[in-house]
């Protein structure tokens, strides 16, 4: 086993190019006839409540309606009378200096009468006072953008608690001073990019990437009709002369019930534009929807990360029998259908009744659900709550408590065994969890977990625990299992090699849903590149946006590691995406690479150092710009920048990793390895990072720290089959050997090392297969 000398150029996801949204300002809304040969366009709101006026009545104060809003008396709901709040590393001072002066930055603000401010005090923050021009959000925090002089608006990392009535640091104790990427200048908090999307109607891009400044504009300001219905005009059209039209003028059915989880998706879900998703009406050519990883999603499913609702409800039973968003929250006001337990009886009931005829009632069984016999608390009380148990939520943004929507049932005993959340161990934090398992199983005898035992083939395929592959054949070979469960599922087959594992790669690539077909395109571009290569021809011309992109994505980097060349046109599309993401230092990267693998190598280090440039933080593009530079033969240019970087960045891993490749790669052994061993300190659970490290310390005689460090490593990683073969490379025969081997056959009897030993070693002292 050699070290690795270069590292390959990381392609940047798709997924990490967000959308340039930008520095918004409210475009009049006209009211004027509609011409005959105009296609569908947006319209006045106002028009929409002359025939919707009691929707149009309930929108009104509603979380859409306050999404975001100018800064006025009316609109800001916190303390800006001189107010100062102080962190572990500066100050903000909240004013309000009465009213603004027509020459002063932010005074076309419509209905703008006050001027709240903030200005930065001491410590490493650039001082200044700068305007606050919206607010974002209403309850039951609000916070605040900063307006620009070039267009950006910025999210304040401090936020109003709306129900303790204080001021609050969204990042406090975390050392976030004017150079820390979460500081409320920095690109991550960038509301253009990151969030204004959702907060207002028909936005507009308008980012000038010559000039770095933003132009963009909105039809409103708000979650309007139109957000979630479409361009009206049409609509206005036929309600003026109706006519046969299926979706009364509306050139598709967002509303419908099997478009509605989509539509709320949008917005409603962790994603990242595909560019300018304007003009794409499915969820999945618009949008790249995160799966349901490790970072993200508990083992169960619940939610982990900050990932609101969709993909938590689409692994729900609720979905699979039917019930769509509607069905327990009103569209318009957002709230319940039904107060409290209510909403939920409306199907969970004594008679099996569905609220609504398409909701399939097959299994929802006759039950008194709200009563003491089903969920053993005292009428009325927390406890009591349907969403108590099957909704528990997790505190986002400080104090905003959002519900799991995968109605997920307690189950203490799977959760103490898997390591995930569960809602009676999080309600009754004062007993044992023994004593909480003993009085569930005395509650529900015959309980059973509800998934079918995804969380546990999960959870061995995680973990590497005995049985993995077999538990994840056993759930794939499932006809009912939602498809977010199965791509998670499909995106471990790559731990566990195997003709098995081929052939569920194979059917994946096919099926019906994208989110597996692109989960299907990732694993089988590390487990079986030929097999990729074989269906890239169909998956290149899919019919799903997202996954033509991630074919495209994944060529590139099967090319990159083959040292081929590749014709530009297949990647016009691509191209295209990352033109229109230029706000972002991310495409800047990805169309670096894609140049230097179609061979535009001119333009390579300019894409390079304008990534770099858009976002200091951004390491791959640094890492990437210094690989550049020494494969041209400038290696002081390249080594020059890492260390230049590491000054400003001394606790990022990955620039320590990087130089310390860099510096062996010029002879620079020494050296170089006391920069991975920077890295490896900084980042111990980054397994390349140790793996790389242990090669270079074994092939500079340091053969005994180079094995423990594998041991350990493998030890808090045992599913990471590179470790353990590496650990293998370098162990004599013997019991460790040995057991080494068996363990990685209680994993995946099927693996070819294993395969090898078995029948080319004959050696049969293996056991069965669990």
């Amino acid at each position: 086993m050699r070290l690795p000398v270069a590292l390959p150029y990381l392609i940047a996801p798709v997924a990490v190019a967000l959308l340039a949204v930008a520095a918004w300002q409210a475009i009049p809304q006209a009211s004027a006839p509609i011409a005959a040969n105009e296609g569908p366009h947006w319209v006045a709101e106002n028009q929409c409540q002359s025939c919707h006026a009691a929707q149009f009545q309930s929108w009104q104060g509603s979380h859409h309606q306050r999404a975001m809003l100018p800064a006025t008396d009316d609109h800001v709901r916190a303390d800006f009378s001189g107010t100062v709040l102080r962190s572990d590393r500066d100050s903000l001072f909240f004013l309000d200096s009465g009213a603004l002066s027509s020459g002063n930055p932010g005074s076309n603000i419509p209905g703008r009468d006050a001027q709240f401010q903030v200005r930065t005090g001491t410590g490493s923050d650039n001082t200044g006072t700068f305007d606050v021009a919206y607010t974002f959000g209403w309850e039951p925090l609000q916070q605040y953008l900063v307006a620009l002089d070039d267009g950006r608006l910025q999210a304040l990392g401090a936020a109003w608690d709306t129900q303790q009535q204080r001021w609050f640091h969204l990042y406090d104790n975390l050392g976030v001073d004017a150079a820390h990427p979460l500081h409320w200048r920095q690109p991550a908090q960038n509301a253009n990019t990151q969030c204004i999307e959702c907060h207002t109607s028909h936005y507009q891009l308008g980012y000038d990437a010559t000039t770095d400044r933003f132009d963009s504009q909105w039809h409103s300001l708000g979650v309007g009709c139109q957000a979630c219905h479409g361009p009206a005009s049409e609509h206005v059209r036929w309600a003026q002369a109706p006519n046969t039209h299926p979706g009364k003028g509306f050139a598709a059915a967002p509303a419908s019930r099997t478009q509605q989880p989509d539509t709320c998706g949008r917005c409603h879900s962790r994603r990242t534009p595909l560019g300018d998703p304007t003009g794409h009406t499915k969820l999945h050519d618009a949008f790249l929807v995160s799966p349901l990883s490790a970072d993200l999603y508990e083992v169960d499913g619940k939610i982990k990360d900050e990932v609101f609702e969709y993909g938590s409800f689409l692994q729900s039973k609720m979905h699979q029998a039917g019930v769509v968003c509607s069905d327990c929250h009103n569209p318009h006001s957002g709230q319940l259908r039904a107060p409290d337990n209510a909403v939920c009886t409306q199907c969970h009931n004594t008679t099996g009744t569905a609220t609504h005829p398409s909701i399939r009632t097959e299994h929802l069984r006759p039950a008194h659900y709200d009563s003491a016999a089903h969920h053993h608390h005292q009428p009325g009380s927390a406890g009591a709550a349907c969403r108590a148990c099957h909704m528990p939520g997790k505190f986002y943004m400080g104090n905003d408590l959002r519900h799991d929507h995968s109605f997920s049932s307690p189950d203490p005993a799977q959760a103490q065994a898997l390591g995930h959340s569960d809602a009676c161990l999080g309600c009754h934090r004062e007993q044992s969890p023994e004593a909480l398992i003993t009085a569930f199983q005395q509650w529900y005898p015959e309980h059973q977990p509800r998934d079918g035992g995804y969380a546990r083939a999960l959870f061995k395929a995680r973990e590497g625990k005995p049985g993995a592959a077999n538990a994840l054949a056993s759930q794939l070979a499932r006809n009912d299992l939602p498809a977010p469960r199965r791509a998670a599922l499909v995106a471990e087959l790559p731990r566990y090699p195997s003709d098995t594992a081929q052939a569920l790669l194979r059917d994946a690539l096919t099926h019906d849903d994208a989110s597996v077909r692109r989960a299907a395109i990732e694993a089988s571009a590390t487990l079986a590149p030929p097999l990729l290569q074989q269906h890239l021809p169909t998956l290149l011309n899919d019919t799903v946006r997202s996954v033509r992109l991630a074919a495209a994505e994944q060529w590139l980097l099967l090319a990159d590691q083959q040292g081929m060349v590749l014709p530009a046109e297949p990647f016009e599309e691509y191209e295209q995406v990352q033109q229109q993401l230029l706000a972002n230092a991310e495409a800047h990267f990805s169309l670096a690479n894609l140049y230097r693998q179609t061979g535009r190598g001119e333009r390579v280090e300019a894409a390079l150092a304008t990534a770099v440039e858009r976002n200091p933080h951004f390491s791959p593009a640094v890492i990437g710009l210094a690989q550049w530079r020494e494969q041209a033969g400038d290696a002081a240019a390249a080594l020059q920048l890492l260390r230049q970087r590491l000054q400003t960045h001394p606790g990022d891993a990955s620039l320590h990793h990087a130089l310390g490749l860099a510096l062996i790669r010029n002879g620079q052994l020494a050296a170089g390895i006391t920069e991975l061993e920077k890295a490896h300190s900084l980042a111990p659970e980054n397994d390349t990072h140790a793996w790389v490290l242990a090669v270079a310390w074994h092939d500079t005689g340091q053969r005994e720290r180079a094995l423990q460090l594998l041991r350990d490593q493998l030890q808090h990683r045992p599913a990471n089959r590179s470790l353990r073969l590496a650990l293998l490379g370098y162990l004599p025969a013997g019991e460790e050997r040995h057991q080494l081997l068996h363990a990685l056959a209680q994993q995946n009897p099927q693996d070819p090392v294993v395969l090898y030993h078995r029948q080319d070693r004959g050696d049969t002292t293996w056991p069965d297969a669990p």
